[in-house]
């Protein structure tokens, strides 16, 4: 915090200049270019007064006199008006241009991405790493409720607010999307479409496929067939806390975890992860298909089958395609 005595030798300052008649001058001035040279971040911090803003300006090259843009807020009868935050100031920018940037808090506007697909576990770790941010993190929502996208925020936004607003957001994609689903749809609520759309979240990256592997596990679920999604047992062995750093072994798929689809029938009893937007929409608006079935197809993407026979034959291909890449090694 600046301490000083400044505040009576401003309006002295002040009052001086009204009575020379300079009030013409102070305009003047108020509208001509500013002494910075190139532009320039300037932090001012909360409960920081109008003479310690002027005060930092000044000290930052951004206006040339403390005491006539002291003069120039008093006139406006703005100094309560001024807004902390991080502000970016430009070349040769005008003591006006400062004050309508402080008035309506310009300030630079931080942004966060937090990837589709990423577990509760990893967002908060993104979280606490913001340098930006600021505050602890206190409460945080189950697994699947805060929506992967991209926020913004100013700096010293709290920690805690930022993960209010991913829940809310979640919160509200899932019940406008609800609001606009497909009839007869196999679920009993909001919740388990949220479920729904984390094992699609997982099972491909490929927004093309989303809607035909939400058909295929809705399929599978009117059928009362298992749902044998991989990324389900992945997450019966690590809670979403770790990643598991091998190939699933016949052992994790026999497994007793509620989490674990070749297990128990039907939907796992929480979302996987947090899926996108993409996912939520594939879930709640499937493809119309007889595919019951899906496997790698080696390039990122799937190859689909609505038997059982036909399902293996891409099985097969798969493992060979496999064993072609790993025989190949570096060639």
């Amino acid at each position: 915090m600046i301490r000083h005595s400044s505040s009576v030798i401003s309006l002295l300052f002040l009052f001086a200049a009204i009575s020379a008649g300079s009030l013409w001058w102070i305009e003047v001035w108020f509208n001509q270019p500013g002494p910075l040279s190139k532009p320039r971040i300037v932090i001012i911090e909360k409960g920081v007064g109008a003479l310690d803003i002027a005060e930092i300006l000044a000290a930052n090259n951004v206006v040339g006199s403390a005491h006539l843009f002291t003069a120039s807020v008093a006139l406006r009868k703005i100094q309560g008006s001024m807004k902390a935050g991080e502000y970016t100031f430009s070349e040769n920018v005008s003591p006006r241009r400062v004050v309508e940037k402080l008035t309506l808090g310009q300030t630079i506007v931080h942004k966060l991405t937090i990837p589709e697909g990423t577990n509760r576990f990893d967002i908060i770790q993104i979280i606490k790493n913001t340098d930006e941010l600021d505050g602890p993190i206190t409460d945080v929502p189950e697994e699947g409720w805060l929506l992967p996208e991209t926020y913004h925020f100013p700096l010293g936004e709290l920690r805690s607010t930022l993960i209010n607003r991913m829940h809310q957001t979640m919160q509200n994609t899932l019940s406008d999307l609800w609001e606009n689903r497909t009839p007869m749809l196999p679920f009993n609520d909001q919740d388990e479409a949220l479920i729904m759309a984390s094992i699609i979240e997982k099972e491909t990256a490929k927004d093309e496929e989303r809607s035909r592997v939400a058909g295929v596990f809705i399929n599978r679920l009117r059928l009362g067939m298992p749902l044998q999604s991989d990324p389900t047992v992945v997450y019966s062995l690590t809670n979403g806390e770790k990643r598991l750093e091998r190939s699933l072994t016949r052992a994790d798929l026999r497994n007793r975890s509620k989490y674990n689809t070749y297990q128990f029938s039907g939907l796992p009893p929480g979302p996987i992860t947090n899926p996108g937007k993409a996912s939520l929409f594939a879930a709640l608006n499937p493809a119309a298909t007889d595919d019951l079935y899906f496997v790698a197809d080696g390039q990122g993407g799937h190859r689909f089958a609505q038997s059982l026979t036909e399902h293996n034959k891409n099985v097969a291909l798969f493992r060979l395609q496999r064993k072609k890449m790993k025989d190949c090694g570096a060639c």
